[in-house]
């Protein structure tokens, strides 16, 4: 039985939202009790203890959409002409990025972003993954590490024709055989969907062989949705139907689905995302940094669509992205009095719900029997802090710096600032020499 105490616990549990004096007692890998410190202290005298020293005790942030070979990409220059549209964007930098990719590069490429997550308090991700050259077996690497650093996951390879059928029906026979070992393994901590790119480099072929390896696994879907307006023409022109359309009409779009972005989207659209009850997963800073546009993201969420919250590899630190959803819809709208609602419910609410379609338990929420995914943030608040006030304290004054302890499944992996049996300076010089012999093939 482990213990926390001494904490101010943000529960995140509507009918107890708040513990200004608590305590957690874990059991294994779940929450046997949230309540008062002293009565828990007394209730469990043999437990090991964690005393949080009047820090917060919160649940582990989830990411769910990451890609964790993009990190390979921070610091590199590859010269030319500056990228001009969203499209130069891809074709210039992750298209030549991930073509270079190596089964051991797929590793390494996961151990920069896994350190920055468990050290930002982020327990749960879903991942989407692109190595064309170096298909099989690329999710069974990021899984391989993501056991290392004790992270949930989600998994998938984005399918796609850009590089040639032959390249296309391995990543669906990847995001198959994935499929099949995380149903076989039946472990929350690993679970899979089944990627695709995005529309525009989709054809009806290989979209209807996807569709079908999906329905035979079971799967949903993890799509790039309306990005960019290149998106948008291209399904037009080939299909005659705007993106979500076509992949409503599909069949692609489900509640076991995750349409990425859906940035230039119809009323329309909107009305078949709902219908649909797929999840929609906002990028705020990818957004911004591909200027591609403002996500109609406010207007899903009064339309009753279900909107998380995710990084698309720009960061690994999901207080960025809740600062920066904020922001930018402000920004856009004219209006300082925008977004203030949206952006946590995305992030403490709907990513938890998003997360918990494709697991078994509870997540994202301190309540007995919930999974034990538990952050200790080290935040003194300047005035104070209570239900009311406390997200309010989050967006302002927590980044993912503050946190000293990151707990997975009841497992401690961060411990006061330290990763829990995880050699950072070999790990992270193994990533730098793979990084640099990557940057030299391109």
């Amino acid at each position: 039985m482990l213990l926390i105490t001494n904490g101010k616990i943000i529960t995140r549990d509507a009918d107890n939202p708040l513990i200004a004096d608590g305590a957690l007692a874990i059991d294994g890998e779940r929450i046997a009790e949230v309540g008062e410190g002293a009565a828990l202290q007394a209730r469990y005298p043999g437990a090991q203890i964690i005393d949080a020293r009047g820090r917060l005790v919160m649940p582990g942030f989830i990411n769910t959409h990451m890609h964790y070979y993009s990190t390979f990409a921070r610091g590199m220059s590859l010269g030319g002409k500056p990228a001009t549209t969203f499209g130069e964007v891809l074709r210039g930098l992750w298209w030549r990025l991930d073509n270079c990719l190596t089964l051991d590069d797929v590793y390494y490429s996961c151990v920069g972003p896994m350190i920055d997550g468990v050290r930002s308090g982020v327990t749960s991700v879903i991942d989407h993954h692109a190595s064309p050259f170096a298909v099989e077996g690329s999710l069974f690497k990021i899984a391989e590490a993501a056991k290392l650093f004790g992270i949930r996951s989600n998994l998938c390879y984005e399918v796609s024709d850009r590089d040639g059928p032959e390249i296309a029906d391995a990543g669906i026979r990847e995001n198959a055989d994935f499929s099949k070992h995380c149903k076989k393994q039946g472990d929350d901590m690993l679970t899979s969907l089944f990627g695709l790119h995005a529309s525009l480099t989709i054809g009806q072929k290989t979209l209807d062989k996807a569709l079908l390896a999906a329905s035979d696994a079971d799967a949903g879907f993890h799509v790039h949705a309306a990005e960019g307006m290149e998106d948008v023409i291209d399904s037009l022109d080939k299909y005659g139907e705007r993106v979500v359309e076509r992949l409503f009409h599909a069949g692609v779009l489900s509640d076991k689905s995750i349409a990425v972005h859906c940035v230039h989207v119809t009323g329309e659209e909107l009305e078949m995302l709902k219908e649909s009850r797929a999840a929609v997963v906002h990028n705020p800073e990818s957004n911004m940094g591909n200027a591609v546009g403002v996500s109609p993201a406010l207007e899903m969420m009064r339309r009753g669509i279900l909107v998380g919250m995710g990084t698309d590899g720009y960061t690994a630190d999901m207080t960025e992205s809740y600062k920066a959803a904020s922001l930018i819809h402000k920004h856009a709208a004219g209006v300082p009095s925008a977004a203030w609602g949206e952006p946590p419910a995305m992030l403490f609410d709907n990513n938890r719900t998003i997360m918990e379609r494709f697991i078994q338990g509870t997540v994202g929420v301190l309540q007995a029997g919930a999974y034990a995914d538990v952050i200790i943030v080290d935040y003194k608040p300047p005035t104070p802090l209570n239900a009311a006030t406390m997200n309010s304290h989050i967006l302002f004054g927590v980044t993912g710096r503050h946190v000293d302890w990151t707990i997975v499944n009841g497992k401690a992996v961060m411990a006061e600032r330290s990763l829990v049996g995880i050699d950072e300076e070999a790990l992270m010089a193994a990533s730098r020499e793979h990084a640099e012999r990557l940057w030299g093939r391109i």
